[in-house]
């Protein structure tokens, strides 16, 4: 039985945006439990283990929020909509603005977007300093509409490959696929920096860091000083054994090995490192390094102290687990030399991404490369330890107990503190924001949700035991169009499944698409049964599936219910299963015909019915007023394998696989892009359009 909260409970937790109940469905509302509640507020620094203690601290809670002059961040659209806490000041309150552009200001007319500091002096003497964020109304719409191609990078290997995709075979990809298919985008997974030691976490969404991206894909032969390694013959023996590496996984069957792959790219990047820079080149490493600063230096030390001490910083040794302190810094001056290669590996690796979106927009596309944002980081990993202060102690992100998971989920990556991040006027976000718009033409944004509310769940407690905690939607709504539009890209908010009321109304008035999968879009309000194109919403990214999802021939031939009845992942007996599948598939399949999606498909009179039910599935898409359309790349070629089985850990080679064609046989990128029915796919929306 759940414990009563009680009044004083519930008005702290309201006043620290702690959420006391959730509504999983318009017609059911779930109490949190008190634990929950008052470890979330621990969590925020506020004590309410007895209550004597949550008296006294909504008692100081209310007093600072009377007494309060600005709130720690202030949001201001450009063209003056809406009211925001400027506006609410004493009459006769002095202002200095103080802008980004280094201008100081009496007055907020005509502020140029950016985040400011404004100091506000109220009549009566109170004052307050708060971050200013003025941004641009809305994202601008994407100009006409685009079709592209949705790929795991690390799946995608050419025959140059170090036994799993590169940065060279993505600019290889995009500069096909703009200039013979016509295609306006190539969306990966995210290629943040992994945390480091064997066997690592091959999922891309765990990553160590958000903020800079994972060597592990760069190109080696693709860097300038690779030419002059002053031992060609150790070269020449690591690229036999990325060789043999790339023909384990194309020519017999082994699953992509990350730990294998970096091993041998570790020691040729030291070897190219041991090349001194040209002048020119130096100078451009030198202004990386200027202007990544202290989150490049704090990155780079957490990578060469992980290689004496090991990847959790939390089992470091004492003096080492704070950034900041003197044992840090002596540890840095030591190991200096490692430090400079962790930022070495980190500017290739950025300028690797800068070429491959260059290489994208040179070949026709109006987008480019969309990269996708996780929604968090390893608990042990380099940003947890750098941010440690923005960061809740002792909590975990995850989701409630829904229809598809009752006993909820525990993603076990730590989230950001709503008030720290307010109080810095959200720094690390933008920072991270504004690495990742200098090479994405546009971004997905994983569990785009958490930018309103976020379920945290206790250590050592099970999902079902977490409670929402709210984030100032308002201020990072407003930092994510200022970014975006500084940079001129488009963003993506992946809002599938459970979406708070009001969440997706919100995204879109700012300019943010959606996503919308095929299998998916049904008339919840009404019958039930598929929505009809011209019912579906505009501004979206459509498709047919995700890498969570199973590959659209799978699930045509109900294959991923087999898939899942071997790995005993069923909840219910497999016939029930394979009922329900079938006739989900069948009531798609039933429109497409109606709609005559089915007629005169691609390929000839030998096409598959297979094939044609996968043409007439994105010829479906096209009929919907989608702004874009992205076809998942391993659907062209008939691949059959999910790239990740939700709810499996060890059962399932989740993020190991690479692409196959119908027959599961792996296939390379140069194969793909001479693909018969990759072509006959990519003509069918090429003639739609």
């Amino acid at each position: 039985m759940t414990e009563p909260l009680g009044e004083d409970l519930t008005r702290l937790a309201a006043l620290h945006g702690v959420a006391v109940s959730f509504r999983p469905s318009p017609d059911r509302t779930v109490t949190a439990s008190a634990a929950a509640v008052t470890r979330a507020l621990a969590a925020l620094g506020v004590d309410a283990g007895t209550p004597e203690a949550t008296r006294a601290a909504l008692a100081d809670r209310e007093r600072e929020l009377a007494g309060r002059l600005l709130p720690p961040t202030v949001v201001r659209w450009s063209d003056g909509d809406g009211q925001d806490a400027l506006t609410g000041l004493p009459e006769g309150t002095r202002l200095v603005i103080e802008t980004e552009q280094g201008e100081t200001r009496a007055s907020l007319g005509r502020l140029p977007p950016g985040v400011h500091t404004v100091t506000a002096t109220a009549p009566d003497g109170r004052t307050a300093r708060a971050h200013l964020v003025v941004a641009p109304p809305r994202l601008p719409t994407p100009a006409g509409r685009s079709y592209g191609l949705l790929v795991q990078l690390y799946s995608l290997l050419s025959g140059r490959s170090w036994g799993m995709g590169d940065l060279g075979d993505l600019a290889e990809l995009a500069g096909w696929a703009g200039r013979a298919l016509g295609a306006g985008f190539v969306q990966v997974n995210p290629l943040h920096a992994a945390v480091p030691g064997a066997p690592t976490d091959p999922s891309p969404y765990r990553p160590s860091s958000r903020r800079f991206p994972d060597p592990v894909h760069l190109r080696i032969e693709d860097v300038p000083e690779f030419a002059y390694v002053t031992d060609p013959e150790r070269l020449r023996g690591l690229r036999e054994g990325a060789a043999r590496l790339r023909e384990t996984v194309l020519g017999k069957g082994a699953l992509i090995d990350r730990d294998a792959v970096w091993e041998l790219k570790r020691e040729a990047l030291e070897l190219i490192a041991a090349v001194p820079l040209g002048p020119g080149r130096r100078a451009a490493y030198c202004d990386f390094l200027a202007r990544e600063g202290q989150s490049l230096e704090d990155h780079a030390t957490w990578c060469a102290l992980a290689e004496v001490h090991g990847s959790d910083w939390h089992r470091w040794p004492e003096g080492l687990r704070d950034p900041r302190s003197a044992d840090t810094a002596r540890a840095r001056l030591e190991l200096m030399d490692r430090v400079d290669l962790h930022s070495r590996l980190a500017w290739l690796t950025d300028t690797q991404l800068t070429a491959a979106q260059r290489t994208a927009r040179e070949a026709g596309m109006p987008l480019g490369i969309v990269h996708d944002l996780a929604v968090g980081v390893h608990p042990g990993g380099a940003d947890a330890w750098a941010q440690q202060d923005h960061f809740a102690a002792g909590m975990s992100v995850g989701a409630p107990p829904d229809a598809f998971n009752a006993r909820g989920q525990d993603w076990g990556l730590p989230p950001w503190r709503p008030d720290r991040l307010a109080e810095s006027g959200y720094a690390p976000y933008r920072r991270l924001l504004r690495a990742l718009f200098r090479y994405a033409g546009a971004l997905r944004i994983d569990h785009v949700m958490g930018l309103f509310r976020l379920w945290w769940v206790p250590q050592g407690e099970p999902p079902t035991e977490g409670t929402y905690v709210r984030y100032d939607a308002e201020a990072m709504l407003a930092l994510l169009v200022l970014e975006a539009s500084r940079a001129g890209a488009v963003v993506i908010g992946e809002d599938l499944g459970t979406v708070e009321p009001g969440v997706r109304e919100a995204l879109r008035e700012r300019g943010v698409l959606g996503t919308s999968v095929l299998w998916f879009e049904r008339d919840w309000d009404g019958d039930g049964r598929p929505l009809a194109p011209d019912a579906w919403r505009a501004d979206c990214l459509a498709t047919a599936t995700t890498h969570d999802l199973p590959s659209t021939a799978a699930r045509l031939t109900g294959e991923h219910v087999e898939l899942r009845d071997r790995l005993d992942l069923l909840n219910r007996p497999v016939e029930e299963e394979r009922a329900e599948a079938a006739a989900d598939t069948g009531e798609w399949l039933d429109l497409l015909s109606r709609l005559d999606l089915l007629q005169g498909a691609g390929g000839g009179a030998d096409t598959s019915s297979e094939e044609a039910e996968i043409q007439a599935v994105h010829r479906f898409l096209l009929r919907t007023p989608a702004r874009m359309i992205g076809v998942w790349l391993p659907d062209t070629v008939g691949d059959r394998r999910p790239q990740n089985l939700p709810g499996t850990w060890d059962q399932y080679p989740n993020w190991r696989l690479p692409i196959t064609d119908a027959e599961g046989r792996p296939i390379t990128l140069e194969e793909l892009a001479a693909s018969p029915r990759l072509h006959a796919l990519m003509e069918v929306l090429r003639e739609e359009e």
